[in-house]
């Protein structure tokens, strides 16, 4: 793992250390021989579309037997699932669409459950995740939405999933967990940072500034994820997160037509990633990763410092 000074740790969390990744930086490649997925069986959520279905793909093309589409809209997952038929042999692959409504705990209770019926879990991709351009509750739990999906549901999904992952293979050989991060926890304001309680703060619509909000989201998300591997040891399960980069996705669906959203479009145009290229780093974090990762933050098939507010000493 390369050794950064804090000077460049500071750097990397800047707008311009992140254009040069958007346009000189790159994933590796992960082929069939790099890594044999024959037998193993993984979930990738949010995987009906955009770097969730790419990365699919990916696993696919490296053997995987079994593949778990766990997506909010089942007949979205099922188109999906022709998509990657139609251009992989049936008889080698096995695809399987279940629900998951990141929304609704019942929903997350529920897939945990299936997931302890299956034969083996090898790998989960946790990659599912929203933007939201105006503030909502969710009318279920009473929390803002960016925050109940990305965070709070995410973080359930997690903890629920560890101790199948773990009963279903060896220490010698742990399962993998990762879960897809970002560069905007670098750029969070999180304002609502001394807030005590904390989840009241973030449920203020005076305060919803949606950019911001997805940002603090996902510096959440990092914060939470480092706590849990230091409380889940990586012979149990290797739990890391990795940053695709900015990509042609559906992540900016709600903004698309408006002023924002064309302001958006122009800079993917110059600066986005294709849904394949990040899906590159999605297939490395679970692939070339072993222990050293555990806890910790890949980007460009790289193990680096988290840039975010732990690196200004706002958290320790």
């Amino acid at each position: 793992m390369t050794q950064f000074t804090p000077a460049q740790i500071q750097k990397r969390a800047t707008y311009s250390a992140f254009i040069r990744r958007q346009l000189f930086g790159h994933p590796p490649v992960v082929s069939p021989k790099d890594a044999d997925l024959s037998g193993k069986t993984a979930v990738v959520t949010g995987s009906n579309t955009g770097i969730g279905l790419e990365c699919c793909r990916q696993l696919l093309d490296l053997g995987l037997s079994k593949l778990i589409i766990a997506v909010r809209t089942p007949t979205k997952g099922e188109e999906a699932r022709s998509q990657l038929l139609s251009s992989k042999p049936a008889a080698k692959c096995q695809i399987e669409v279940k629900k998951l409504d990141l929304s609704s705990y019942d929903s997350i209770l529920a897939f945990a459950e299936y997931a302890k019926g299956l034969d083996r879990l090898d790998i989960v991709i946790n990659n599912a995740g929203l933007l939201k351009r105006t503030f909502e509750l969710d009318p279920r739990t009473g929390h803002e939405e960016t925050i109940q999906v990305n965070h709070l549901s995410n973080s359930l999904l997690l903890i629920l999933l560890i101790p199948v992952l773990q009963s279903k293979n060896s220490s010698s050989h742990p399962g993998r967990l990762c879960f897809v991060n970002s560069d905007t926890p670098s750029w969070a304001k999180f304002k609502e940072r001394d807030s005590i309680p904390l989840l009241p703060a973030l449920d203020k619509r005076e305060d919803f500034v949606f950019n911001d909000r997805y940002a603090t989201s996902k510096l959440l998300g990092q914060l939470f994820l480092r706590e849990l591997a230091s409380r889940v040891p990586a012979s149990a399960v290797v739990i890391n997160c990795c940053n695709p980069g900015l990509c042609r996705s559906g992540l900016d669906r709600e903004i698309r037509g408006s002023f924002l959203g064309y302001l958006a479009g122009i800079m993917q145009y110059f600066l986005a990633r294709t849904p394949s290229a990040g899906a590159m780093s999605l297939t490395d974090a679970v692939v070339n990763h072993g222990e050293m990762s555990h806890g910790q933050y890949i980007e460009d098939g790289e193990i680096v410092p988290y840039v975010s507010h732990s690196s200004r000493g706002d958290f320790r």
